[in-house]
């Protein structure tokens, strides 16, 4: 800062101290050279965590009809892969049911017949599960609902229509989501990108879950830009066993940066009084000068120092 413009009580005002030896020993003072070191700043990027969409299930019934019950109706429920969602009835699959047991009747007393096998496989078609059909088999009657599973476990993401409502192929009943891995989205400026690619080793940190830091690799870089922030989107998966990642949850994703060489001191070198900061500088024999700096980029352990040091 210019001579004429200090500020009162900023290091520049102040005069240099000398300390006795013994006081220096007693006091524990350290002393180091300033050093020029490779300084590697990483790339810093706001992470959010989503459902992996590799990993999402729509489930709909492969016949017409109305819904009739519905077991499984609340957004985020946890179901496992063939638990029974909801019951359809479909008078198209009322008929088959009863065209397959006529058949199965007249094959029980004579030859199967190619029939037999044809509405056996129009079930199966239509959504009746094996286990379905060897029970019309064994009680004679035809179910007058068919049940709807899950087709993998996970959570429900949605739920597209209610008990009682006209479905059809088209229709979405439920939307399932495996967490047990998601994918994490950091908005990587657009002139940091270009150092990040496919592979990139990243650290992720979500500071309010208390997660430890977690390390993955970049699989994706989209192609074009994020409209407002004018950032480039990279994805990476990461394993989720515990459901510890909510799809939501932000954090931060740290990305290795360019390498340069740069003055830098220790931490506690730096003393900050909230106007200035400054180090103080062995000038003679326990004699020390507060001179005032500028610092740059900081790091766990060092500062790097911009203007008021020299090498040495």
């Amino acid at each position: 800062m210019p001579v004429g413009n200090q500020v009162p009580g900023s290091a520049a005002a102040r005069k240099a101290i000398e300390l006795p030896a013994n006081q220096i020993e007693t006091l524990g003072v350290q002393f180091e050279s300033v050093e020029v070191r490779a300084i590697n700043e990483p790339d810093r990027a706001v992470a959010t965590v989503v459902v992996d969409e590799s990993r999402v299930a729509h489930v709909h019934t492969r016949v017409a009809g109305w819904l009739e019950a519905l077991y499984v109706n609340t957004t985020g429920q946890q179901v496992r892969a063939g638990q029974a969602l909801g019951g359809v009835f479909s008078q198209e699959l009322y008929s088959s049911q009863s065209e397959y047991l006529s058949a199965w009747r007249r094959a029980a007393t004579g030859p199967a017949s190619v029939v037999l096998e044809a509405s056996r496989t129009r079930l199966i078609l239509l959504g009746m599960s094996a286990a379905e059909i060897e029970g019309i088999e064994k009680t004679g009657t035809v179910r007058r609902l068919v049940t709807i599973t899950a087709p993998q476990s996970g959570i429900v993401l949605n739920r597209g229509v209610t008990e009682g409502t006209a479905v059809d192929p088209s229709t979405e009943i439920l939307t399932l989501a495996d967490l047990s891995q998601v994918w994490v989205f950091a908005e990587v400026a657009e002139a940091d990108v270009t150092r990040i690619g496919t592979g990139t080793l990243a650290t992720l940190t979500f500071p309010t879950s208390r997660l430890e830091p977690i390390k993955a690799r970049v699989d994706f870089v989209y192609p074009t830009l994020t409209e407002g922030t004018r950032a480039v989107r990279v994805r990476l998966s990461v394993p989720n066993p515990g459901g510890t990642l909510r799809p939501g949850m932000y954090g931060r994703a740290e990305f290795p940066g360019a390498s340069r060489d740069g003055l830098t001191v220790k931490r506690d070198a730096v003393v900050d009084t909230g106007q200035s900061k400054h180090v103080f500088v062995q000038t003679s024999p326990n004699v020390f000068e507060p001179r005032p700096i500028q610092v740059g980029a900081q790091f766990a352990d060092r500062v790097e120092i911009l203007q008021g040091l020299a090498a040495g």
